[in-house]
């Protein structure tokens, strides 16, 4: 199976249904295998309490202003059915996962902000559903083995892992892409992946050029619209772009097992032969005076990998400068 791509919608409907549909049908025609919503309210995310911070004020009432209509959802799923590409949305309560398990999806993702909110994790796993948490802020590869080990004790068995930084955008250079070799080297049996926040389409390919198995990236359908997650998001054509960069990644990752590619076997000939240099009599020996190597190889030739099985050996025939030995 190829790479899992997650084309994260997130809040970028900005409660607009047509919106909505418009971004499930840019997923679709991106390639991307699932479009993901996120599924929370501001009364169970939020405290009322909650001071002003990052650039923003009155959080609970910016929540609410952004979170998705839950009557939307059940329409959402069948619009992704019709259309053939998977209905995801991030849950961010009980509620919410009570509501995406009735609605049949297929597997749960757990936010980076959420991943070590042993509480939660321990409720969603309880679903049994295939589940895919970010390795977020303040999740460490320590940490990992206790989200390992919830799942585990509540029967969860397939469990994937993004390695994630939690800023947005994120810096290229906080990206930090090895991180995805060490998750694979510390925990060999949990597939890993990458939710990317980075402002470009190179960075899922590198992360499946190191084993991530699983894809996740916020998408818009303008940067430009109102809303706080429009910004740092691709638009439809680099969310395109970045998808055929992915597979065109799993193509090149192929592993050469045989002498030649097939694409090769047409090229045989263009490598060298061992040659006469000068006359040769049957009976003389092949030195570097009197042999060399020359294009092309063909079917019955002596390669000249072979030269130095055949230097200081017996002609055994008679030779004219450049006949094939």
């Amino acid at each position: 199976m190829g790479t899992f791509v997650i084309a994260e919608a997130g809040a970028n409907h900005n409660r607009d249904f047509n919106q909505a549909l418009k971004l499930i049908d840019v997923a679709k025609k991106s390639g991307a295998d699932a479009v993901k919503f996120q599924t929370y309210s501001s009364e169970t995310l939020y405290s009322k309490n909650t001071p002003d911070f990052a650039g923003h004020t009155n959080i609970p009432k910016l929540i609410k202003s952004i979170q998705i209509p839950r009557e939307w959802q059940k329409s959402l799923k069948y619009y992704c059915d019709e259309k053939n590409i998977e209905f995801m949305s991030t849950p961010f309560d009980e509620k919410a996962v009570d509501e995406l398990v009735s609605l049949g999806v297929k597997r749960l993702k757990i936010a980076g902000f959420e991943s070590t909110d042993v509480r939660f994790l321990d409720m969603v796993a309880s679903t049994k559903l295939p589940l895919i948490v970010s390795a977020g802020i303040g999740c460490s590869l320590d940490f990992i083995f206790k989200i390992k080990e919830i799942c585990n004790n509540r029967g969860c068995t397939d469990l994937t892992i993004l390695h994630c930084n939690n800023v947005y955008p994120t810096p290229q250079e906080d990206i930090n892409l090895t991180t995805i070799k060490d998750i694979k080297a510390y925990y060999p049996s949990l597939k890993v992946g990458l939710s990317d926040h980075t402002m470009n389409t190179l960075t899922p390919s590198l992360a499946v050029a190191l084993g991530a198995k699983v894809i996740e990236k916020h998408f818009t359908l303008s940067r430009n619209l109102p809303g706080p997650d429009h910004p740092f998001a691709l638009e439809p054509e680099e969310l395109e772009e970045m998808v055929k960069n992915i597979r065109l990644t799993e193509v090149s990752l192929g592993r050469k097992k045989e002498q030649y590619t097939n694409s090769e076997l047409k090229e045989v000939k263009a490598r060298r032969s061992i040659v006469a240099k000068t006359n040769i009599k049957k009976g003389d020996i092949l030195t570097i005076d009197n042999i060399t190597t020359k294009r092309p190889y063909l079917e019955g030739n002596i390669a000249a990998s072979k030269w130095n099985d055949i230097v200081g050996t017996k002609s055994n025939s008679n030779y004219k400068p450049d006949d094939f030995i």
